[in-house]
């Protein structure tokens, strides 16, 4: 079982930055590989990036590819979305997700993850 909380999101002015964090529970946290996800406001949930338990491969949504950047620190059983150069299309709800196996066809997206942070909100004002 894996618990996970993020922090970080708020309000920011387009161009800005924010750093995303998802705080795990469990011991197991570092043979999982984790994802971020967002939903716009009456938009359905998204892929924007995801890493492999061992901090590769990463992959990347071709809309946030060059200005978001996830990264882990497994002895701190923490996971980061750094995202540069925000746009209005950012804001949504962002949500962290981990994953004990990945599979080809899933590792993009939802059903490929067993665990599901609450979500913080970012919002981009343009």
């Amino acid at each position: 079982q894996v618990q996970l909380v993020e922090s970080g999101g708020g309000l920011v002015q387009a161009g800005g930055s924010l750093r995303l964090s998802c705080a795990a529970s469990g011991r197991t946290f570092s043979r999982y590989n984790m994802g971020w996800f967002r939903q716009a406001p009456g938009k359905e949930r998204e892929f924007v990036a995801a890493i492999s338990w061992s901090s590769q491969p990463t992959y990347y949504a071709d809309s946030v590819k060059g200005r978001f950047t996830i990264s882990r620190d497994n002895a701190k059983i923490t996971v980061y979305l750094q995202m540069n150069s925000l746009t209005s299309e950012c804001t949504g709800v962002y949500y962290c997700a981990a994953a004990q196996y990945w599979h080809t066809s899933t590792r993009l997206r939802d059903p490929g993850y067993e665990y599901w942070g609450q979500g913080p909100q970012v919002t981009v004002s343009s």
